[in-house]
């Protein structure tokens, strides 16, 4: 599995990009956001990745961040939903928004994206309901940080913690111990607050 690529920006399409790692350039699929995102080409970039193997292609999906790359992993658990639909849904949607549509089964908004019916719409806000984590007033637990946050994001993710529960762990471990705060420590209590 390809979880990240750190490189140098090769090229930028309109929906892929192609990152050029040791000498070995990867087209990855990404959305909008994460292509805005990633900075003038010839620049270093680092990526989090999905790795999608079928009978007639490997896909490489890339993400800005871990939320994102979790959504992504959630919408394309939903049957009718692949990497090239995720990835337009997680163009018209940043993945909060995605969460207050699905928990407020607003079936419009879902359906805003580029190749999503109203029926695949429904089915996304059926099957997504409380899979994308609580949403509140403020939209959902608060994104964390760069850095050592978004590592023990990803950290907790895969470990099986749902993204709103690492996000708010992280976040509260972040607060606790200060913006300076290693990746070990950080893990360590978000763990520890994860677990209560």
């Amino acid at each position: 599995m390809i979880a990240r690529l750190s490189g140098t920006l090769a090229e930028i399409g309109a929906d892929t990009a192609v990152i050029d790692v040791g000498g070995v350039g990867y087209q990855v699929h990404a959305s909008a956001r994460t292509l805005d995102a990633l900075g003038p080409v010839g620049g270093d970039v680092l990526i989090l990745t999905e790795l999608q193997v079928r009978e007639d292609a490997w896909t490489l999906f890339g993400f800005g961040t871990a939320a994102e790359r979790d959504t992504f992993r959630t919408l394309t658990s939903v049957q009718g939903v692949g990497g090239k639909v995720a990835l337009a849904i997680l163009s018209a949607l940043s993945p909060d928004e995605l969460a207050r549509a699905v928990a407020q089964e607003d079936k419009a908004m879902i359906g805003r994206a580029n190749g999503v019916g109203p029926k695949l719409a429904a089915r996304i806000a059926n099957e997504l309901k409380g899979k994308l984590g609580p949403v509140g007033l403020g939209g959902g637990a608060p994104a964390p940080r760069a850095g050592a946050a978004a590592d023990a994001l990803s950290a907790l993710a895969n470990l099986g913690f749902k993204p709103a529960d690492a996000s708010a762990a992280v976040n509260a471990a972040q607060d606790e111990l200060g913006a300076d705060a290693t990746l070990d420590a950080l893990v360590r209590l978000a763990l520890r607050k994860a677990a209560k």
